[in-house]
């Protein structure tokens, strides 16, 4: 018999999906149905092996089922292949498993046109998204982590709206553009402290003026991706155009890059510079907060809406991350839980009204709880849960989030408070919107219920929204560990090592030196 405890596991579930691309592009001659057969299962494997991985975590380990091998050399610098995870990135990866094979049997019967295509995009895209959640070498993170755009340029750009060309590029701009600085910072870092692994990384004392350079340089990135005010307005267009599939998985798992970027990376590798800039993230995330909340009131289009609530809410993880108190990083890892329930179930239900009447403008509906009652149903604990409402999964992150930020700020507290406020405004206004009221359009009159794959694709996540909400230790138990460690750690290491030139600076750009 052979331990399964011995075996690479987190190489085989990054690379599990790529197994599926291989087998599709063998399999030439058969049928789209037989390509979304490979892919659904495929995807279905991994989700099987991050469960596996959940039941034998230890909240209390560290970094756990850490596999190292030596890569390559570059500029004296050794580079490893390193993976792990640990509290912050667990239910990361078990979210990014979840939600392929949900996206894949949502599209199903809606993606008609180079199906095969749309699946191996799908596949290198799960790939992608899990290796950033699992890697430990700064280089390998950097390739994981940029490895998303291409898939989705592709999903966005090939099998989205009428307006997908703009939306794919505009969306593939502002994150490359971020990414440039997030590369020169990287290889700085890892110059300087003469390693590329990034648990060294976190331990390394790197001087005030560099840590500024450096916090600077990846909040470029981390801010578009997150995304945040005022680097968020890709975010919409990307998400109106983007095909059901391509919408929820952007909302649920790449918007969570940049949380955990600035959680991973600023906050444990530049602490110092993290604490200088905390009135600075507090200001971008209470502008996101309300800005965009009312913003989201005015909006017509379901998809947009839900786009706006998205930056809304992720201001809510920065907010709390950047308050650097345990409370608060343990509300910013569980809003973005309950974002990628929440806001995945929303675009779902936007996508099964979507199939029927093909559109998006919400005064193009009405009445819909009285012929459509289970989606109705569903469609309100998804509501709630965006809402906040105390037993849905929003309720739990959005009460720690705002705990932290009030043990430093009772005014960013404050604006927080009327984020959740607005928040209710416009989720509950769309709802009555779409679903109360008099049933006088014909075609919504017509519209049938959830068929048995809309139910098999909302059902689970509902059920998640509530299971999170009445029982959070299942989640947060796993998650509390390592947050209360990095808060302590961030802290502790507040004061840098003695001043030295940053890294940015004219010298080093016109071959001053080495770092």
């Amino acid at each position: 018999m052979v331990d399964i405890s011995s075996l690479p596991l987190l190489s085989i579930l990054t690379f599990l999906p790529l197994a599926g691309v291989v087998l599709i592009l063998l399999l030439q001659k058969a049928s789209d149905g037989v390509a979304k057969q490979i892919a659904f299962w495929t995807s279905m494997l991994a989700l099987g092996l991050a469960a596996w991985m959940v039941a034998r975590f230890d909240p209390h380990g560290g970094f756990q089922f850490v596999e190292e091998a030596k890569w390559m050399s570059f500029g004296g610098v050794e580079l490893f292949y390193k993976k792990g995870i640990d509290g912050l990135s667990l239910w990361l990866v078990v979210a990014s498993a979840f939600l392929t094979p949900v996206c894949i049997l949502a599209c199903w019967d809606g993606v008609k046109e180079r199906a095969r295509s749309f699946m191996i995009a799908f596949l290198v895209l799960e790939t992608m998204m899990i290796g950033t959640f699992t890697a430990l070498d700064f280089v390998l993170f950097y390739v994981f982590f940029e490895g998303v755009l291409l898939p989705m340029f592709l999903i966005i750009g090939v099998w989205g709206g009428p307006g997908r060309v703009h939306a794919a590029y505009k969306f593939f701009l502002y994150t490359l553009l971020g990414s440039v600085l997030m590369l020169l910072a990287v290889v700085a870092m890892c110059l300087h402290a003469g390693t590329t692994d990034m648990t060294a990384l976190m331990r390394a004392d790197f001087p005030v003026s560099w840590q500024i350079g450096l916090w600077l340089a990846f909040l470029a990135s981390f801010a578009v991706k997150t995304p945040m005010w005022p680097v968020h307005t890709w975010l919409p267009y990307a998400h109106v155009e983007a095909p059901t599939a391509g919408s929820v998985i952007l909302a649920g798992i790449l918007l969570k890059m940049g949380g955990y970027g600035f959680i991973r990376v600023s906050l444990q590798m530049l602490p110092a510079a993290s604490a200088a800039f905390t009135d600075l993230m507090f200001v971008l995330s209470g502008i996101a907060i309300v800005a965009t909340s009312l913003t989201a009131l005015v909006q017509t289009d379901m998809k947009r809406l839900i786009a706006y609530s998205s930056v809304a809410h992720m201001g809510f993880v920065t907010m709390g991350a950047f308050s650097r108190t345990p409370q608060g990083l343990e509300g910013a890892v569980m809003v973005m839980l309950s974002h990628a329930l929440v806001s995945s179930a929303l675009f779902l239900c936007v996508g099964v009204i979507y199939d029927r009447l093909h559109s998006r403008e919400i005064a193009r509906y009405g009445g819909l709880a009285s012929n459509m009652p289970h989606y109705a149903f569903l469609a309100m604990i998804f509501t709630l849960g965006a809402v906040g409402l105390p037993g849905t999964s929003g309720f739990v992150g959005e009460f720690l989030a705002m705990q932290g930020a009030f043990l430093v700020s009772t005014w960013m507290a404050a604006v927080a408070g009327l984020g959740v406020i607005l928040g209710a405004a416009y989720m509950l206004w769309l709802y009555r919107r779409v679903f109360f009221g008099r049933l006088d359009k014909p075609g919504v009159a017509a519209m049938k219920d959830l068929t048995f794959k809309e139910y098999a694709t909302l059902a689970p996540l509902a059920v998640l929204v509530l299971v999170m909400g009445v029982q959070p230790s299942l989640f947060k138990d796993s998650i509390a560990p390592t947050m209360r460690d990095i808060a302590e750690t961030a802290k502790a290491r507040a004061n840098p090592a003695p001043d030295v030139p940053p890294p940015f600076a004219l010298n080093r750009l016109t071959g001053g030196g080495a770092p």
